[in-house]
């Protein structure tokens, strides 16, 4: 292995909360292995039109959040209305509808809330099966106070919307 490919694993180890060396510690190596990994089209899709409206909420709009992060340092984001008194959460802005979807990537493959996530993933990986929005949205529970039925919201917005489908797709360039 390169030099430069050594340090990018090592940057990459760290950019996902990994300390060590995930070229020689094996349980670090799994542990990169588990959080570095896609998520599939349909779930990101799904959970970015359920939490900005399909894109028409005021967080969407002014601050480029699709997905309701959340920031916990005041003025860095828009505050929500009907925030209850002494609560000091604001939803977090992004400069782009990128830097929006990049930080929930890492979130979800970093919080120790998506864990299970991350273990559904890895099982689905190891038996050869397909990683489906839908298998990892069972991953979600913490993702919202409403728990499973923000699962099953999540799941049927799959379904209905045949999100599934895009999972496969690719983008060609033009003949």
């Amino acid at each position: 292995m390169k030099d430069g490919d050594r340090e990018r694993i090592r940057e990459i180890a760290e950019r996902y909360g990994l300390r060590g060396r995930p070229l020689i510690d094996h349980r670090i190596r799994s542990l990169l292995l588990r959080r570095v990994d896609t998520l599939p089209p349909a779930l990101v899709l799904a959970q970015a039109a359920n939490e900005s409206a399909w894109g028409t909420s005021r967080f969407a709009r002014l601050g480029n959040n699709i997905f309701g992060e959340w920031t916990f340092k005041p003025g860095t984001g828009i505050v929500p209305e009907g925030r209850p008194e002494g609560a000091t959460y604001e939803v977090r802005k992004f400069k782009s509808i990128y830097q929006s979807i990049r930080s929930y990537i890492n979130n979800i493959n970093r919080h120790n809330a998506y864990r299970n996530l991350r273990r559904i993933r890895e099982k689905l990986r190891k038996s050869s099966k397909q990683v489906t929005g839908t298998a990892l949205a069972k991953g979600l529970e913490k993702y919202s106070q409403r728990g499973e039925a923000y699962v099953k919201e999540i799941q049927l917005m799959i379904r209905q919307n045949n999100l599934e489908r895009i999972n496969t797709a690719s983008l060609r360039l033009p003949t």
